[in-house]
């Protein structure tokens, strides 16, 4: 049941939002765990136990950490858990995947089977959210939960369980608590949902097909033109699905009453890679460098050393993106590139022509962007080749029959609201609406909150209107 359903909007969402306004304060977190264990085992019926399982291990575990006295203690009933938690996610994700490595290394006798084990649903999300729980209990940062059914809540919270963001649980535990529904933070909600939906519906699906035909091409018909066109396609395609993911997230937590920490800021508009991080994924960049970067010594410790810390984090974070080489050598790739900067290049960069800097910073993700949408080493290989080629086809059958007005719209759209302009318009709104003092002035705004509503009513019908007419195509991070 993903968000961008029919049935999800139609039927789920409002089912949820009636029974969850129905509901006395203090019975609000109990039918929010049950809607978000339904949500989940509608969409993964056989992974429900693993997820109940991580919810009642969790719960125990941060009441263990927070109640042991003894350092020592709190350290290992802290460790075990750890281990319990990224034991089960090295089961279910990776084994096959270091199985079949091995086995292609000619390591393993051949008998060996390589085991093929049932992904579940989130688990990457809320394995780490678990984590980070427990780390940060050890740490006095937060307090444990005493309720069960909070903590479920917070664990199994619908909204995030797909693709995220990784919200930690002091950023949500006052909304857990003290939940306030209010019109206008419903509206708020309602409003980003739908922004959200566009992102993924309007822009994201249109232009992954010419992406995803684009690296379906066989490397002698792919030319030029057609892979930078596939690959530029693909780098704004995987921005607006998954913005549009956290945008849908954030939306419905304000119109539950919750508030789910910001996922993106812009990220295109990024000056080097290391800004590019602080911008993209930015719960999973600060969860890698608040529970693995600085306990590793992070930058307080000799140079070599801080810099194969920054490896080994970028090395695991495309490990956690997929059992993949290709995904391997993006993290890697990315690593690589900070370390680079690290040395002395962004001190260089720092004196260069600013439009040279975002030009520099562009180039270099969308060639990584190459290794995270390719099958395989080889096939990324061949696409880079193809970008590099100079060639160009005779009759460009593929632009003639994809890049049609609906691709050249969503294209322009997507070019456009990657730079701040929608944060601009924002602020112009609100610098109206404090200055609505004059009369003449609450008519202007009057007429742009209508209009603003007639707005997002259409985009919301011609969502709706797509959603009906073409394939499901689902969320790129859902299978992360």
């Amino acid at each position: 049941m993903a968000l961008h359903s029919l049935f999800f909007i139609f039927a789920f969402l409002p089912s949820a939002l009636l029974l969850y306004w129905l509901t006395p304060q203090w019975l609000k977190n109990t039918v929010f765990l049950v809607l978000s264990l339904l949500f989940y085992a509608w969409g993964d019926a056989a992974a429900l136990p693993v997820l109940l399982f991580s919810i009642a291990f969790n719960y125990a575990a941060g009441l263990g950490v927070e109640r042991a006295t003894a350092q020592k203690t709190k350290k290992l009933l802290l460790a075990a858990p750890i281990a319990a938690n990224l034991g089960l996610l090295v089961y279910c994700k990776y084994l096959g995947f270091f199985v079949r490595t091995v086995a292609d290394m000619q390591l393993l006798p051949a008998a060996v089977e390589v085991p093929d084990h049932h992904l579940p649903l989130g688990i990457s999300f809320f394995t780490f959210s678990a984590i980070a729980y427990l780390i940060d209990i050890y740490r006095g940062t937060t307090v444990a939960e005493r309720n069960i059914v909070s903590f479920g809540a917070y664990l199994a919270m619908f909204q995030k369980m797909v693709a995220g963001p990784i919200a930690r649980y002091s950023d949500i535990a006052r909304s857990l608590t003290n939940r306030a529904v209010t019109l206008e933070g419903f509206a708020d909600g309602a409003q980003r949902f739908i922004f959200g939906l566009c992102k993924k519906v309007l822009i994201a699906n249109t232009l992954g097909k010419v992406a995803d035909e684009a690296f379906n091409l066989p490397a002698a018909n792919l030319d030029m033109p057609t892979a930078w066109l596939g690959i530029a396609s693909y780098t704004l395609q995987i921005y607006f699905d998954f913005s549009g993911y956290t945008d849908m997230a954030i939306g419905l937590g304000r119109m539950f009453g919750l508030r789910l920490p910001e996922n993106f800021n812009y990220p295109y508009t990024a000056q080097s890679i290391r800004d590019f991080w602080k911008r993209w994924h930015i719960t999973l960049s600060f969860w890698f460098r608040d529970y693995l970067y600085i306990p590793l010594g992070g930058n307080h410790c000799s140079r070599v050393r801080g810099y194969a810390n920054l490896v080994i984090v970028f090395l695991l974070c495309g490990l956690w993106h997929g059992a993949s080489l290709n995904f391997i050598n993006w993290g890697l790739y990315h690593g690589l590139f900070l370390v680079l900067e690290r040395i002395g290049f962004e001190r260089v960069l720092k004196k260069t022509w600013r439009p040279l800097r975002h030009l520099y910073t562009v180039l270099v993700i969308m060639i990584g962007w190459v290794f995270f949408r390719a099958t395989y080493i080889g096939h990324a290989l061949d696409y880079l080749n193809s970008m590099a080629s100079f060639t160009t086809g005779e009759f460009d059958h593929f632009q003639m029959t994809f890049v049609n007005r609906q691709f050249l719209a969503a294209l322009a759209a997507a070019c456009l609201l990657s730079t701040p302009i929608w944060r601009y318009l924002i602020s112009l709104k609100n610098r109206v609406e404090a200055s609505a003092r004059g009369l003449p002035v609450r008519f202007a705004y009057i007429g742009c909150l209508v209009a603003g509503v007639a707005l997002v009513t259409i985009l919301f019908i011609v969502c709706s209107m797509q959603i009906v007419s073409e394939s499901y195509r689902p969320f790129i991070y859902a299978k992360f």
